[in-house]
């Protein structure tokens, strides 16, 4: 037990949290399973970085820290995930949108199912 980093100066439980339920979530890096996640071995890649999921459940570790748990509905894999894990697409700043500029606009459609009608 002595081996686990709690980030002692860091208190996310002091706030609340940064995602919502239902929340469009981007990962930040590629998260490995560490034991946790039942059927799959231990270091195999459960959500490649880019991935696009929804966060379903928030919960607590350590009386410190919020996990979120995130579908990503790609994948078919429920992972949870601290916040310095991801990053929103729904409740981006108005100065990151201003610096995407048009770009912003594919952000609506990024994760979202296809229209009925539209091949692959």
């Amino acid at each position: 037990m002595a081996d686990i980093n709690r980030d002692d100066a860091e208190i996310e439980l002091a706030f609340p949290p940064r995602f919502k339920y239902g929340e469009r979530v981007i990962a930040r890096s590629v998260i490995r399973n560490d034991g946790t996640y039942n059927g799959r071995d231990i270091g195999e890649v459960l959500v490649h970085k880019g991935e696009i999921g929804y966060v379903i459940n928030i919960n607590t570790f350590l009386q410190q820290f919020y996990i979120y748990a995130v579908d990503f509905v790609e994948s078919g894999h429920r992972v949870g995930m601290r916040a310095k894990e991801l990053c929103t697409l729904d409740n981006l700043p108005d100065d990151v949108l201003a610096q995407l500029g048009i770009q912003a606009g594919a952000l609506q459609t990024l994760g979202s199912a296809k229209p009925t009608g539209e091949s692959p």
